[in-house]
């Protein structure tokens, strides 16, 4: 039995291109959760390796020079190491483009929870009457109508119920909020539409940074181990307080830069996710050192 260094195999069969042994690591770390992901919903290897292979093909046309068309399936083969054949059928494939655009029911929520018009003074969100009282004060209908004309409030309302993040008293005709975060309760559909922007977005910010001579994008963590139970009930709370302070200081802020920018009349082409995350886990290896905090970037 002869050993191999660990590589991707070069598009003629020979022997692979060896990998760093910290990318490989890195790159188990990335790949796990997403293997856990694809066996706890039913798919198979072969479906993943065709993601995989489309993936592939499409960061590789993106790093082709626009001005070099010509031999184009070549350069991807010899970069990905698919053979022609491969390429050329995975080039020839229509995928739509992913909207990653926040729906209306979101813009609902997050201004509800952070225009002081919809909330109480400590920064709660208020309870609302469905309908606009005769005084005009505000409503989920005015609320609904401020975020978008397109979607009838009672649609929005409805979704929101659905997804478990609103709730309607019919005795009162009064909505309140049941969560405070956008996590619907029970809609896979959503949930894995989170998972792959936020998730994505994340990680594209950190492959960028390790790729670029100078970091483009803001991407730090925390980390701490030798910490009790009783101890992450304390951390959740902190992180949902820093949370809702982030939430409250960036949705206003950015809706004000929108709207000076349409106002000055410049090139609204970008966009911008900003997160905050926390996870917890057993420790999987007892730490020789005492109690320690570590600041990632």
């Amino acid at each position: 039995m002869s050993a191999h260094p660990e590589g991707q195999a070069t598009p003629g069969g020979s022997e692979p291109v060896p990998v760093d042994p910290a990318l490989g690591d890195a790159m188990r770390a990335l790949l796990g959760p997403i293997a856990r992901l694809a066996l706890a919903q039913g798919v198979s290897f072969a479906a993943l390796e065709e993601m995989m292979k489309e993936a592939f093909v499409d960061e590789a046309v993106k790093a082709q020079p626009a001005q070099a068309p010509s031999r184009l399936v070549s350069r991807i083969s010899v970069a990905t190491g698919l053979n022609r054949r491969e390429v050329t059928r995975l080039t020839r494939q229509q995928r739509a483009i992913r909207a990653v655009r926040a729906s209306p029911a979101t813009e609902v929520f997050t201004r509800w929870m952070t225009d002081p018009q919809w909330c109480e003074g400590a920064g709660e969100p208020k309870p609302l009457p469905r309908v606009a009282p005769a005084d005009g004060a505000p409503s989920f209908e005015s609320l609904a109508h401020a975020v978008t004309r397109d979607v009838h409030p009672r649609s929005l309302l409805d979704e929101l119920c659905r997804l478990g993040i609103a709730q309607l008293d019919d005795t009162t005709d009064t909505v309140r909020l049941v969560r405070n975060a956008f996590v619907p309760s029970d809609a896979q559909g959503p949930m894995l539409g989170f998972l792959g922007d936020n998730v994505g977005d994340h990680l594209m910010a950190a492959v960028s940074n390790v790729l670029a001579q100078e970091p483009p994008h803001f991407e730090q963590a925390v980390f701490a181990d030798e910490l009790s139970a009783e101890s992450l009930v304390a951390i959740r709370s902190f992180v949902l307080g820093q949370w809702k302070s982030l939430m409250h200081g960036a949705v206003p802020l950015l809706e004000g830069l929108i709207e000076d920018d349409r106002q000055q009349g410049r090139r609204q082409d970008q966009r911008i996710r900003i997160g905050l995350y926390s996870y917890a886990a057993d420790a999987a290896l007892p730490s020789s050192a005492p109690d320690q905090v570590e600041s990632k970037t």
